[in-house]
């Protein structure tokens, strides 16, 4: 019998993660099922739409799974999550009823890689100020702090699937990787490429630090004043993760000094004011939260979703399996 596959997440987000082609995959499959209803979904369409599902897979927008929604899906084996954070959706009674659990961490954490990437290695060529410049007129001017990323050190706070692909991609240049994650043992660290050392350590020795730690209560304003202070002069401080974990203030008041440049995709909150200071400090770049998912990117998480489904069906491991016990360290 053919595997019913629920799509649970409104037609506007089907769209954005699913093309044309994804679709063909996915009926390749089984019974496709889905959600036709505009709108975050509803229990009363979600239960239509998980009967009698072997595989449900959701997205943003979508709410927990428990009680009535999973008695409609006896044999549900797997939630396949189309997104990031799966705390939105899970329930301890999906574990407990069997059923597995996959986020989408993996390729989103491919599109925050590249993007911090791109920034560390646009900001140590000082582009952005050359830019500025040469718009302006000039031509040389800021040439002489050009660096390369070569023979740098590079500073990971996180080993999450962006943090540990983004060291992956750092293995492409000659610069020395230090990693800071509590939850990291040495070996792995050093199976990463990276040397395990602590933050302060880390933040004293790096030429560039790229965030990539989850939002919990443990890592809030944990880039502080004084941390910050121990960062090198023409240090390049990155974040791609949550704004929450660096403290703007300190960083302000560490950026007016000239001392230190930062390229930040994300703030807290989101949008920052419009005079915020962070909007005009000339050290100082920020973008509207790209480094994830955005436009076509967002199609990786439809083909994870697909190859995922594979993987299950198969037998196989999956690659964005989530247990129970990792809850609470998970963003």
């Amino acid at each position: 019998m053919e595997a019913k596959i629920a799509i649970l997440p409104e037609p506007r987000v089907q769209d954005r993660i699913f093309k044309p082609s994804h679709w063909e995959h996915l009926r390749a499959l089984g019974v496709v099922v889905r959600n036709e209803r505009e709108g975050p979904p509803q229990p009363e369409t979600v239960k239509a739409v998980l009967e009698g599902a072997d595989i449900a897979i959701t997205s943003w927008g979508c709410g927990a799974l428990a009680g009535e929604l999973l008695d409609r899906a006896p044999n549900l084996k797997a939630v396949i999550h189309a997104a990031g954070t799966v705390k939105g959706i899970v329930t301890p009674e999906l574990w407990e009823r069997g059923i597995r659990v996959s986020s989408g961490n993996g390729p989103l954490g491919v599109g925050v890689a590249e993007t911090a990437l791109g920034l560390t290695i646009a900001s140590l060529k000082n582009m952005w100020r050359l830019s500025h410049s040469t718009s302006g007129g000039g031509w040389s001017e800021g040439k002489e702090k050009v660096r390369e990323l070569y023979e740098v050190t590079v500073g990971v706070i996180g080993a999450g699937k962006a943090g540990s692909h983004y060291m992956k991609l750092l293995r492409s240049f000659r610069v020395d990787v230090l990693v800071y994650d509590p939850i990291l043992t040495a070996e792995q660290a050093e199976s990463l490429g990276a040397a395990k050392v602590e933050l302060d350590d880390l933040l004293a020795r790096s030429d560039v630090v790229s965030i990539h730690a989850p939002s919990l209560p443990a890592t809030y304003r944990m880039i502080n004043g004084e941390r910050l202070a121990r960062m090198k002069d023409d240090a390049i401080l990155i974040n791609t993760a949550r704004g929450s974990i660096v403290d703007e203030a300190a960083l302000v008041e560490e950026l007016r000094k000239g001392r230190l440049f930062a390229c930040l995709d994300v703030t807290d909150p989101e949008p920052p004011a419009p005079d915020h200071p962070l909007r005009t400090l000339p050290n100082c770049i920020l973008t509207p939260h790209i480094a994830g998912a955005v436009n076509n990117g967002v199609w990786r998480l439809g083909q994870f979703a697909i190859d995922e489904t594979k993987r299950l069906l198969a037998g196989e491991p999956l690659e964005g399996e989530v247990k129970a016990e990792q809850m609470s360290t998970l963003a």
